[in-house]
């Protein structure tokens, strides 16, 4: 599938964050941010930033800024509704079931009863097409194994999983299949909304902040990027795609999402975000059943470390990176000027990079600048979040180090919710709150999963020269 020639009429268009210099022959953007760079031929055929695939050339061009990041897609005509199963995993939730059914009327639906005290039993088929079949496991043997079971009944050329707990919006199916026109993408997945916004201040926060929602943005999906997984509550996948990888990892009952999005790509298969499609999840909202949701996802971030090395690092920077920020973190005059000519080393090394365009200089210091940013947010999300066992060590130890600590978990606090409000959420104090309690439940799972599977790879950096 790394291969696979987009088709005529296919078209892709230049993200908006994307900078360009030299005449469209550079651009840097992407996540993680990267540089590209294209032939004037190239150049030329993106034009006002739309590319569309007539022939060869361009379809090899699109594919690149595809892969790179860069440029999103603007697909075609969609497979229909009825080359579409719908897999339900279901444990003791038929009032979810029963809420969601009416939804996908007319979409061939296999609920799976992973073991219910009550067994499910088959709803009556409503109208035309479709109808649901139900599938029991006189045991429980995880949500995975569930969804395996589904895609060994299904026989339709796409599998869409949902969870008994969410309710699909108008549109959500129509919106993820015309991505399905490339023949390389695996997967597509909707954003994830509330079900109920509106409520406690617990639920107000869910609702701006919830692990499943992965913004607003459209994207790629993989690892290292702004969108690294997306979670099987709601999914639609390729058959011929779940077949080449073999389903979902049956011995994993936490991230077997993220494990099978990136056994995916591994496979060259593409896989993509549309927060145009919209599906809504019943969230916890009680305390006590939200903070150990976060715990328990947590734990997962080990086991995928051994499946996946290098893929799950609490920190991804270079190392001068890492090393400016420390220097300016000792507040002193000689850690301000270590600091900037670590910038400025890395602006000149980048500089013969690009000798060869116009404004290399602009471009490298572009770079460095965003490099610099980027590396700020990862290292105080990771005092907050990944490592603050060792930051509350070293607090207790340091006044300094406490300082610091306060200073970030405020200033980290404060810009999540800043890019993270909603209209009628919760204030920035509360907002601020909830997420230090969010990231100490995460952090607790992660060391956690440390202890039981006793590896360090999910709390291993990876810096790089």
């Amino acid at each position: 599938m790394r291969h696979a020639r987009l088709p005529d009429g296919f078209g892709v268009r230049l993200d908006p964050t994307v900078r360009t210099f030299s005449s469209g022959r550079v651009l840097i953007g992407g996540s993680p941010t990267r540089m590209l760079k294209l032939a004037p031929t190239a150049a030329a055929m993106i034009g006002d930033g739309y590319l569309r695939v007539v022939d060869h050339q361009t379809a090899e061009v699109a594919r690149r800024l595809l892969d790179s990041g860069v440029a999103n897609p603007r697909p075609m005509s969609s497979p229909p509704n009825q080359d579409v199963t719908v897999v339900i995993p279901v444990k003791d939730n038929v009032a979810g079931l029963n809420r969601l059914l009416p939804a996908l009327h007319g979409l061939q639906v296999i609920v799976v009863d992973d073991g219910s005290a009550v067994p499910v039993t088959t709803p009556p088929v409503q109208g035309e097409r479709g109808g649901v079949r139900v599938v029991r496991h006189d045991v429980a043997r995880g949500p995975a194994a569930a969804r395996n079971t589904g895609i060994a009944e299904a026989t339709t050329g796409f599998v869409a999983f949902l969870d008994s707990d969410v309710v699909p919006r108008s549109g959500w199916l129509d919106a993820m299949l015309g991505h399905f026109s490339d023949p390389a993408v695996a997967m597509v997945a909707p954003r994830i909304v509330a079900l109920a916004p509106e409520g406690g201040s617990l639920a107000r926060y869910e609702h701006a902040r919830s692990s499943l929602d992965l913004g607003r943005k459209e994207g790629q999906v993989r690892a290292g990027g702004a969108v690294s997984y997306v979670p099987s509550a709601a999914m639609l996948v390729r058959a011929r795609a779940l077949e080449d990888v073999g389903g979902f990892d049956e011995s994993m009952h936490v991230a077997e999402d993220v494990d099978l999005c990136w056994r995916l790509h591994e496979a060259g298969w593409r896989l993509r975000y549309e927060p145009v499609a919209h599906v809504a999840h019943d969230h916890r909202v009680s305390f006590r059943k939200w903070f150990g949701r976060k715990v328990f996802y947590g734990t997962g971030a080990a086991p995928l470390a051994s499946r996946h090395q290098g893929l799950v690092p609490p920190l991804a920077m270079s190392v001068w990176t890492v090393l400016a920020w420390l220097l300016a973190a000792t507040g002193t005059r000689i850690g301000f000027v270590g600091a900037l000519v670590t910038q400025a080393v890395t602006v000149h090394r980048l500089r013969r990079t690009f000798g060869d365009l116009d404004r290399p200089t602009r471009i490298a210091t572009v770079l460095a600048i965003q490099g610099m940013a980027g590396g700020a947010w990862q290292l105080a999300s990771a005092m907050c979040r990944h490592y603050w066992p060792v930051t509350v060590v070293a607090a207790l130890c340091s006044r300094r180090v406490r300082r610091i600590a306060l200073a970030v978990a405020v200033a980290e606090g404060a810009a999540d919710w800043w890019t993270h409000r909603e209209p009628g959420g919760l204030g920035p104090v509360r907002h601020l709150a909830y997420k230090r309690l969010d990231d100490l439940a995460y952090g607790t799972g992660l060391w956690r999963g440390a202890l039981v599977h006793r590896s360090r790879a999910a709390l291993t950096p990876r810096l790089t020269r």
